[in-house]
């Protein structure tokens, strides 16, 4: 890293200069690109797993679906963490949440009951909270004026995760079943200390600390808009992402597939979303984020309906596209989010994560219910003609003027 982008705090932080708030600084991006990576793997392990806890424990669709809604439901807390992220440092939070969700994740495979099951996975979204309110924020801040690029950059940290997450989970209980994920505890305590060694000392002022007599009030009014847009864009296209994110490997067994292929196929997925989230953002910072998130909203239900109705090889050719238009959205909003002109950027970042999860922890729920009462492929069907509902919320979209 660069010294003359850095100098350090009276507490030993690191902050940066006011001359170098404008450029973007890839060693520090990279590294909380890289804590997203460490992160996310272990949160990434669920759905590979699903199959096989719907097996050894009779739970119905529905019940897999409530124990990804209950790993979302502490995001209710996010605007408040993000409040509490714009007043004081929260890298301990980052630095120690790699070893919590791996402790939460991998001990679900030794969970003797539904309801204990449900406490571990509760453990793991407060983890997840606490890292994903804060994190954006930093990413922000050492990005200067390409956010678009480090949001990118960020967003493929957990992609890419995504990816490797079930590859590492599918091998070790396709070798030695649900019991098997506790062996893989020891990798999150890694992940910590290696953050722990890196992030320590990284200390990011927020706009809010400059200033007292900002008042909460104004920044939602300041935020509003922009969330109302963003809540109609996820609303009508989270049903298609949770179908494929969480019960493309149920899917996939249902007919006839293996646990192993099925997993793979996330693995896929994964990997292709992980190409558009790194090259959507960037772009949008070119071409403009409006026209960004109409592409993706007019060829993603088109290409999962081919998905739908594809045999083999060229199942998995669309699976690739339709993975890399999919995940193009995250990097987009985020960057957008991040837009708006407030004192109290963890705040607004909060509210969109709260926003994100709890309509994820929704569409979980309905889509597992779908699936209980007509089926997995006619619900992803439904799903399909639902997304088409975000066009008219990304056209309300006012984009920042540079």
């Amino acid at each position: 890293m660069n010294n003359k982008d850095k100098k350090k705090s009276p507490n030993r932080g690191i902050k940066f200069s006011q001359e170098d708030k404008e450029i973007f600084k890839t060693s520090y991006v990279a590294l909380i690109s890289g804590a997203h990576l460490l992160h996310d793997i272990f949160t990434s392990f669920l759905p590979p797993m699903l199959p096989l806890l719907i097996e050894t424990h009779g739970i119905s669709m529905f019940q897999a679906g409530l124990l990804d809604t209950v790993r979302k439901i502490p995001s209710l807390f996010n605007p408040l963490v993000g409040l509490l992220a714009d007043k004081i440092c929260l890298r301990y939070l980052v630095i120690f949440s790699p070893l919590l969700s791996a402790l939460g994740m991998c001990l679900l495979g030794i969970a003797p009951s539904f309801g204990q099951m449900i406490f571990l996975l509760s453990l793991v979204g407060i983890s997840n909270t606490m890292f994903h309110v804060p994190a954006p924020v930093m990413i922000k801040q050492v990005s200067g004026n390409r956010v678009g690029k480090g949001m990118s950059f960020f967003m493929l940290g957990g992609e890419i995760s995504r990816t490797l997450g079930p590859i590492l989970i599918t091998g070790v209980i396709s070798l030695r079943g649900l019991k098997g994920a506790v062996s893989i505890i020891p990798v999150g305590a890694l992940a910590t200390f290696f953050l722990w060694i890196k992030l320590r000392n990284f200390h990011m002022v927020s706009p809010a600390d400059k200033s007292d007599k900002i008042k909460l009030t104004g920044t939602i009014k300041k935020i509003m808009p922009a969330m109302i847009s963003v809540s109609g864009i996820m609303f009508f296209r989270t049903a298609m992402k949770i179908s494929l994110t969480l019960y493309l490997p149920a899917y996939m067994t249902g007919k006839g597939n293996s646990i192993f292929l099925a997993g793979s196929s996330l693995a896929v997925l994964q990997f292709a979303g992980a190409f558009g989230t790194f090259a959507a953002g960037s772009v949008s910072d070119k071409i403009g984020r409006k026209k960004t998130l109409i592409s993706a909203s007019v060829l993603t239900p088109i290409l999962m309906t081919a998905f739908l109705y594809a045999d083999g090889v060229l199942k998995i050719s669309v699976l690739i596209l339709l993975g890399f238009f999919l995940f193009s959205f995250g990097p987009v909003l985020m960057a957008f989010v991040q837009d708006t002109d407030t004192e109290h950027p963890a705040f607004a970042n909060g509210v969109y994560m709260m926003i994100n999860f709890g309509i994820s922890s929704l569409m979980s729920l309905l889509i597992g219910l779908g699936g209980d009462k007509i089926g997995l492929e006619t619900t992803f069907k439904t799903a399909i003609l639902l997304s088409l509902g975000s066009i008219p919320f990304v056209l309300t979209i006012k984009e920042k003027r540079c």
